[in-house]
C-alpha cells in the first residue's frame, strides 16, 4: 500500500539518526538497509512515496548521514537517469528539482563532474518548460555550489539563454536570482558580460520581468563594491546584509536607538 511506503519515508530519518548516535552497537545498518530504501523509493510508482523519500534523502543529506561514495554511486546516478531526456516528464521535472536542493549539501567536487553537465542539458531544455523554470530558479543556489570558475566557464552562457527565453517567467525567475549569479563571477565578467544582459532584463516588454529586476537592481549593484569598506556582504540564505563596524557597534552597544540610525546611515552611504 502507498500508505504504508509513505509512512515508512517519514520514519526514515529518525533512524538513521538513532542509528549513527549508535554507530558503535549498528555500525553497517544504516548503509545496508535504510540507503537501499531510500534510493528504491526515488523510483516508485505512486507520487506521494516519491515525494516522502525525495524529503527523507534531503534531510538525510543536510543532516551529513549519507556517505559520500553513496551519493556518487547510488543517489546521483538514479537521479541522472531520472533527468534523462528520454525519462517521463513527471519523473524529470522531480529529479531536476531535487538535484537543485541537493546541490548546496554535497562538495563542489561533486556537484561539478557528476551533476552540472547535466544540469546544463536542463537549461536548455526545450520540450518542459517547467524544467528550465526549475533551473532558472535555483541557478544562484549552483553557481554558488560550483564556484567562479565553473560559473565562469559553463553556465554564465546558460544564464544568457534563460534570460532570452521565451517564456517571462523564466525570465523573472533570472532577474530575481541576478545578484547570486553575479556575486560568483569576477568583476570583470560583472561589469563586461552581467551589465548589459541586466539592462535587457530592466527593459523587458513583459512588466513582471521588469519589475523583478528594478526589485534586483540595488542588490546587483552592492555586488560591485568592495565587501571590506562597504560593509555588505551576503548571508548563507543567499540575502543581502550590511555589517556595521565593530567601532559603531561598541560606541553605540547600550542605546538601541543609535544602532538603528547607525544601520540606516550605514544603508544610505552604500
Amino acid at each position: 500500500e502507498p500508505t504504508v511506503r509513505t509512512e515508512l519515508m517519514e520514519q526514515i530519518p529518525p533512524i538513521a539518526i538513532f542509528l549513527q548516535e549508535s554507530r558503535p552497537k549498528f555500525p553497517t545498518a544504516f548503509f545496508e538497509y535504510l540507503m537501499p530504501i531510500v534510493v528504491r523509493y526515488l523510483t516508485d510508482v505512486n507520487n506521494q512515496v516519491r515525494k516522502a523519500g525525495q524529503e527523507a534523502l534531503l534531510i538525510l543529506l543536510e543532516q551529513d548521514l549519507v556517505a559520500q561514495s553513496d551519493i556518487e554511486n547510488k543517489v546521483c546516478p538514479i537521479l541522472l537517469d531520472l533527468s534523462a531526456p528520454d525519462s517521463d516528464d513527471e519523473y524529470k521535472v522531480e529529479a531536476v528539482n531535487i538535484i537543485c536542493k541537493m546541490a548546496s549539501m554535497l562538495s563542489r567536487t561533486t556537484v561539478e563532474h557528476m551533476l552540472l553537465p547535466r544540469f546544463c542539458e536542463l537549461c536548455s531544455d526545450g520540450k518542459l518548460f517547467q524544467v528550465r523554470k526549475i533551473c532558472a530558479a535555483n541557478f544562484g543556489d549552483i553557481c554558488n555550489a560550483v564556484g567562479q570558475e565553473a560559473t565562469e566557464r559553463l553556465l554564465i552562457p546558460k544564464f544568457f539563454e534563460l534570460c532570452s527565453d521565451s517564456v517571462w517567467g523564466m525570465r523573472k525567475a533570472c532577474a530575481e536570482c541576478f545578484m547570486a549569479v553575479s556575486y560568483t563571477t569576477s568583476p570583470e565578467v560583472r561589469r563586461s558580460k552581467l551589465s548589459p544582459l541586466f539592462i535587457s532584463l530592466i527593459s523587458d516588454t513583459c512588466r513582471w520581468v521588469r519589475q523583478a529586476a528594478f526589485q534586483s537592481l540595488g542588490p546587483f549593484i552592492s555586488t560591485f563594491a568592495n565587501p571590506s569598506s562597504a560593509g555588505l556582504y551576503i548571508r548563507e540564505d543567499g540575502t543581502l546584509s550590511i555589517r556595521p563596524s565593530a567601532q559603531d557597534v561598541n560606541s553605540n552597544s547600550c542605546q538601541p536607538s543609535n544602532n538603528i540610525a547607525v544601520m540606516s546611515s550605514s544603508a544610505n552611504s552604500a
